[in-house]
């Protein structure tokens, strides 16, 4: 009989060659965790912040500030 290792490191025999709807969603599942800005939740905000950590985010809404200020007064 011809053997397959499954996603969890286990034997499955060629009638286990079907996936079931459950191992399916699981799957998916876990390909979406793989690629979380692909999903509806993800956002380029979050993911540039994430990219930055806390000090790259402080930097930025700091020149952030700084460059409302500097345009504020140069326009009034």
């Amino acid at each position: 009989m011809l053997e397959l290792l499954d996603n969890k490191g286990g034997v499955m025999g060629m009638s286990d060659d079907k996936e079931t709807p459950e191992r399916r969603r699981e799957r998916m599942r876990q390909e979406e965790l793989k690629r979380p800005s692909s999903s509806i939740h993800g956002s380029v905000l979050s993911d540039l912040v994430g990219a930055l950590g806390w000090k790259g985010t402080l930097l930025l809404i700091i020149l952030m500030i700084i460059g409302f200020f500097v345009v504020s007064i140069f326009v009034i």
